[in-house]
């Protein structure tokens, strides 16, 4: 599955939820995307529920970021450095940020980031139309980006 397919899944379940619980207010809301309400409630969200897992190491993950807004993606690559493509990244430079390397290029992993499951955070950017809040994680046509800085993302020095 691809990044984009992965988005428009989470966006139509997201939805689904949303509408389900359209009577609760927006802190209510939010307090039911909490991860045991979640995997009690809603376990085909997220596949990680039937293995009782979280994503992220922390006591109260909440879910209704899955999916960051700072996480920006391109299936087709945003450009190219040292003959591999660059598939995503983290906006605002995360410390947490780590990169899974593969024969085609750099995938961002963000898994020690815990930043948007965190109720302030998600209070803060929220939005009840989850794609919305997420606008800028999927890259346009013609987004892409020099190797330079591709290798600035990566924290690779230029040859």
């Amino acid at each position: 599955m691809g990044y984009h397919e992965w988005f428009e899944e989470l966006a139509q379940k997201h939805n689904a939820v949303v509408e389900k619980c359209r009577n609760l207010d927006d802190e209510a809301l939010v307090d039911y995307f909490e991860y045991e309400n979640m995997a009690r409630r809603e376990p085909a969200y997220c596949p990680l529920y039937a293995t009782h897992t979280k994503c992220h190491r922390m006591e109260h993950l909440n879910c209704y970021l899955c999916g960051c807004p700072e996480f920006r993606f391109c299936d087709g690559g945003f450009g190219t450095y040292e003959k591999k493509r660059l598939y995503s990244y983290c906006a605002i430079d995360s410390r947490h940020a780590k990169w899974v390397e593969t024969d085609e290029g750099w995938h961002l992993d963000c898994s020690d980031c815990t930043l948007p499951h965190h109720k302030s955070y998600i209070m803060k950017h929220f939005d009840r139309n989850w794609k919305k809040i997420m606008q800028k994680v999927e890259c346009g046509a013609d987004e892409t980006l020099s190797g330079e800085k591709i290798a600035i993302i990566l924290k690779k020095e230029l040859s």
